[in-house]
């Protein structure tokens, strides 16, 4: 196969120092091993600096150090535009990339040091598949199910604010909801709504829907997002691409977080409605 040109976003917001350095010390490795691997051609990191003022310096920092273990990654800090939201920050990397393929990428995520070069490959023989999601484990080593069945107001309700302890009446729903009866040692494809915790996608597909909707702050816009996806390509799950995410709930961040996530849920159902009758 012929190397791929790679672009790669990050959109931060007062990150973890830390954990963002896992991340981007993962995104080398798996770079420089899929360069190595000659799955890789010329990639570049896209860190989206959406505040607070003053950050851009330790970003950079970051990336360098980072980007030392693979010196055929370039970076780019893309900053100065204040905090404008988790879409369209993205649509900022989006917009200033030439590459092939173009990677959606959280602050809070590590990848496989195989995950890019898997990636790759299964795109090279899968013409057809526009977009791919991985497999997710928690910082715990637990499957987190981050393809989703068509969400409902009552179980998204559940999930976001209801302590754990009292899932028991809701199990039946929410197993559901994680589509946890399908087998995801497997392939599955195509999927219709996934987390945007790490997208991989085409970059001419991405844009030919026009990339995220910048009409959501944050949350639901991974979920509309991959929806929109779904009807113009197939969007896959890969077992093959693995990551670990150290993400968290909308209700532990307090309330100014709760009323994005309130009103995201409640555009994605004004856009969607409720899940088609097959």
């Amino acid at each position: 196969m012929s190397p791929a040109t790679l672009s790669i976003a990050i959109v931060t917001h007062a990150p973890d120092e830390r954990l963002l350095a896992r991340t981007l010390a993962s995104v080398a490795e798996a770079a420089a091993f899929a360069q190595g691997q000659g799955t890789l051609g010329e990639a570049r990191l896209l860190l989206v600096d959406n505040g607070p003022a003053g950050l851009a310096p330790m970003l950079e920092r970051l990336a360098q150090a980072a980007l030392a273990r693979a010196p055929g990654v370039a970076f780019e800090v893309i900053s100065g535009h204040g905090n404008v939201g988790f879409g369209r920050g993205h649509n900022l990397a989006l917009a200033a990339t030439a590459a092939q393929l173009h990677l959606v990428l959280n602050p809070d995520v590590e990848l496989a040091r195989e995950a890019i070069d898997a990636a790759l490959r299964y795109l090279e023989a899968h013409p057809a598949v526009g977009a791919i999601t991985p497999s997710v484990r928690g910082a715990d080593g637990e499957r987190e199910y981050l393809v989703k069945a068509w969400p409902t107001p009552a179980v998204l309700f559940v999930r976001g604010f209801v302590p754990r302890f009292l899932h028991g009446p809701f199990r039946a729903s929410l197993d559901a909801y994680e589509l946890r009866h399908l087998d995801w040692e497997r392939e599955q494809s195509p999927i219709t709504i996934a987390s945007g915790c790490f997208l991989l996608c085409r970059t001419a597909t991405l844009r030919a829907v026009r990339g995220f909707d910048p009409g959501y702050f944050l949350y639901f816009e991974d979920f509309d997002l991959t929806l929109r996806l779904s009807k113009v390509t197939t969007v896959a799950y890969c077992p093959q691409v693995r990551i670990v995410h150290h993400g968290g709930k909308a209700a532990s961040k307090g309330l100014r977080h709760i009323a994005w996530f309130v009103k995201s849920a409640r555009r994605f159902f004004a856009a969607h409605g409720r899940a088609p009758v097959h």
